[in-house]
């Protein structure tokens, strides 16, 4: 593809050499680069790809995209631009086809919900008939075939490349989660949104966002992106719902569990084992537990029925949807008490998932809870995160999650400061997690459950730079 091609739709401030120069690839990462590439130089948190620039030269770079020129700008054309990472998902779109655009692509953002709903509509669309692609914290999937994920929202290349491969095997629909870290970074650049989901705001991310409000305006982005064609279905019950919205060219729709709003439901009956739900004035009945789960199912009969399929046929498949890995999983123990393994990892979902255990188990049973925070991300909710916890819960026991770089003990110790001394004096500190959840498991009596929350499909630890095998679902079951 010419270079010329490849950056029409780029603002570019200015070019130096050539601009029909033939691109055989684009690449960020300075160690794949090759004959032909075109190198994006983008500023990172630690590394500086402008640092680069004269590396991939020499390695054959046919053109260099960056945001300010270097001393020696020979043996390659320069295309200078405002933003790089924007650039990168622009540029990313057209080399691949811009597939989104053969796509109907919706996205999902807020703080907790996103894998849930997201995950959902996948499978009801599946169920519907229509060939789909999921793009996922727990798995990125082409219709059947898995494709491992490494972040919540992949980087630009990676995300056009997957979205082209639906396209080929013949996807109509793409449904995605949008972080944060995505839109603040670009990495959506590019796309065309036919949909926007926002679940809820709270605390989370703020090591990266600096403040709440710059994670809100982040989030917001989104839905000020989105074309008058779209539609965005936001959370009327989060004091943020309106907000997303207050600026979008996109048709808005609301949900909500306790005001007037486009769509509504009520828990009629709850269990373990599922809820009996009344969806604006019809019965269903769903394998999935918890308020939280509500709003998540209205968020998906909501967004389903913006993409034009039958109301009675949508609550049909909803009726047969189940957790997603990690999310609110129930496992039984022979001897009577429930665990529930929950990803959980910041203070409002710890309080929405105990909250909703204290609302189901039964009179005269406990709840233990063991619960971490993860290392290297933000400090400030770790002693909030231990305070309701330690509020809802019979019994807690704190361990470590993802210590990463941090030592194990200092992050317990600021989890122990949201606690009184007398809190501190009823509460467990285990460090290692598969002690505490065996601990847990020990306690354990028939009628009680035990939340283990914060991993839920993780399947590792990082610790000190390693990745260890870690899974919660195994220690529980090997316990049982």
């Amino acid at each position: 593809m010419k270079l010329s091609e490849l950056t029409k739709g780029l603002s570019i401030l200015q070019t130096v050499g050539p601009a029909d120069v033939e691109i055989t690839g684009i690449e960020f990462d300075s160690r794949k680069v090759g004959k032909g590439s075109l190198f994006v130089a983008t500023p990172g948190t630690t590394v500086d790809g402008h640092s680069f620039i004269q590396q991939c030269i020499e390695a054959g770079a046919s053109a260099i995209v960056c945001e300010h020129l270097p001393e020696n700008t020979c043996g390659a054309t320069f295309i200078v631009v405002e933003n790089s990472h924007k650039a990168l998902g622009q540029m990313a779109s057209v080399f691949y086809g811009e597939p989104s655009g053969h796509l109907t692509l919706v996205g999902v953002t807020g703080t907790n919900g996103k894998t849930t709903i997201a995950t959902l509509l996948y499978k009801l669309t599946r169920a519907l008939g229509h060939k789909v692609g999921l793009l996922s914290t727990v798995c990125n999937y082409i219709e059947d075939e898995a494709v491992p994920s490494t972040h919540t929202t992949p980087d630009a290349l990676a995300l056009n490349s997957l979205l082209s491969r639906m396209v080929s095997s013949g996807c109509e629909y793409c449904f995605m989660e949008v972080s944060s870290h995505s839109i603040a970074q670009e990495r959506i650049a590019g796309l065309d949104f036919d949909g926007g989901i926002f679940t809820n705001l709270t605390r989370d991310h703020i090591d990266f966002h600096k403040t709440f409000d710059n994670y809100r305006d982040t989030k917001k982005r989104f839905f000020d992106n989105l074309k008058k064609q779209a539609f965005a279905v936001t959370n009327k019950d989060d004091k943020n719902g309106l907000v997303m919205t207050q600026n979008t060219k996109a048709q808005v729709r609301t949900y909500s569990t306790r005001t007037v709003a486009d769509y509504k439901a009520q828990i009629l009956e709850e269990g373990f084992e599922g809820m009996l739900l009344n969806v604006n004035g019809q019965e269903v009945f769903v394998p999935l537990v918890g308020r939280f789960n509500v709003s998540n199912l209205l968020a998906i009969y909501g967004s389903a029925l913006c993409l034009g399929f039958d109301k009675d046929e949508v609550l049909r498949v909803l009726s047969t949807l189940t957790a997603v890995n990690g999310r609110f999983e129930a496992i039984r123990s022979p001897k009577g008490w429930t665990a529930i393994v929950d990803y959980a990892h910041t203070p409002d979902a710890v309080e929405n998932v105990i909250n909703t255990i204290n609302e189901i188990r039964r009179q005269g049973s406990r709840l233990i809870t063991v619960v971490g925070c993860g290392g290297n991300r933000d400090k400030g909710k770790r002693p909030m995160m231990a305070q309701l916890a330690k509020r809802g819960s019979n019994q807690l026991i704190l361990t470590s999650d993802n210590p990463r770089d941090e030592e194990p003990q200092d992050i317990l110790s600021d989890m122990l400061a949201g606690l009184t001394e007398e809190e501190k004096q009823q509460t467990l500190v285990i460090e290692d997690r598969r002690q505490a959840i065996r601990t847990a498991c020990t306690l354990a009596q028939a009628g009680d459950v035990v939340l283990v929350a914060g991993k839920g499909h993780e399947d590792y630890q990082i610790i000190k730079g390693v990745k260890h095998h870690f899974d919660d679902h195994e220690e529980i079951r090997n316990m049982i």
